[in-house]
């Protein structure tokens, strides 16, 4: 089942979040979306030394398949006029997990929340804390709603588990269908009891 885009809203801006490799993606592109010459942000801050040299550092810690020999070639090449690098570019070259360009209906180029969150300072620092604030209030809701489940996915197997003890060692097989009724009730009434006393 493929996993729903999630979206939050900083200073008036929504920005998407997707899955992948097993992490979250923050776009780039709806970050700089309502900032004028907006989409020639991204590239200009690839064409930073800086950058480059952020986004080697991460690709080395987290990505095994990193082109080093062609990140060094790039990072040579990084403050000369005809130094020119895309996002495609550098995922093509660097052979890059930090960040992705999506085509489709919810494309643009999406980071790593490390490199996401890089990138907004740059564009704002007020923007970035804004961005982690809301990123970390949707963090917290997912921690919530998964323990919700996991308590109750508990609840059911133990309901299960509760009713096939008395069904296995307590209802004997000659008894009626209200007798049997008349025993789960008794049972579930003694187990809320000792959880009472607990």
């Amino acid at each position: 089942m493929r996993k729903k885009n999630k979206k939050i809203n900083v200073q008036g801006s929504e920005i998407t979040i997707i899955a992948a490799n097993e992490q979250d993606y923050i776009s780039l592109t709806d970050i700089v979306r309502d900032v004028e010459n907006g989409l020639s942000l991204i590239e200009k801050w690839l064409r930073n030394k800086n950058t480059i040299e952020f986004l080697g550092i991460w690709e080395e810690i987290y990505n095994l398949n990193f082109n080093y020999p062609e990140f060094e070639g790039i990072k040579n090449q990084v403050g000369l006029n005809r130094f020119v690098l895309s996002v495609k570019q550098w995922v093509q070259k660097t052979n890059s997990i930090g960040i992705v360009a999506k085509a489709g209906r919810y494309g643009g180029t999406y980071a790593h929340k490390d490199i996401a969150f890089e990138f907004a300072s740059w564009v704002s620092p007020k923007f970035k804390i804004y961005l982690i604030k809301e990123f970390q209030r949707l963090k917290d809701e997912e921690q919530k709603q998964l323990g919700w489940d996991i308590r109750r996915n508990m609840t059911r197997i133990n309901y299960r588990i509760h009713t096939e003890a008395i069904k296995e060692n307590l209802i004997p097989p000659e008894i009626s269908k209200q007798q049997i009724s008349y025993v789960y009730a008794s049972e579930a009434d003694r187990h809320i009891k000792s959880m009472e006393m607990k």
